[in-house]
């Protein structure tokens, strides 16, 4: 076994051991909550900067040209935004905080008597 997956197996076991393990495994959920949050975020705002974009090119094009105001586009994208991320977060979450509870009590790794066997 080599020296990188000897220590990941150490580590593992170390993880599995202790009831540091569901809280290294929440943190890494809180991690991916934010990260989700962030892209849906962007993602939102990009697609009503694009539109804006559009919008705009065909409004300055008419006779007499009609000038939109990126605010008016935004404000709207960035409240829709913000509630779709923290939805889309939070389901992320919650998915993850159960599940690693699940695997707590199904496992048995937060009792004292199951840290004595080991």
């Amino acid at each position: 076994m080599s020296a990188p997956s000897a220590r990941m197996t150490r580590l593992r076991a170390l993880l599995r051991s202790t009831p540091l393990g569901p809280r290294v495994a929440l943190a890494l959920w809180a991690v991916f909550a934010f990260c989700v949050w962030n892209v849906v975020f962007d993602r939102v705002l990009v697609l009503a900067g694009r539109r804006y974009v559009y919008d705009a090119a065909v409004s300055a094009a008419r006779n007499p040209p009609v000038f939109l105001r990126v605010e008016d586009a935004m404000a709207p994208a960035r409240s829709r935004g913000v509630k779709l991320a923290t939805a889309a977060a939070g389901a992320v979450l919650f998915t993850g905080a159960a599940g690693v509870g699940l695997a707590a009590l199904g496992r048995g790794a937060t009792s004292v008597e199951s840290l004595q066997k080991n």
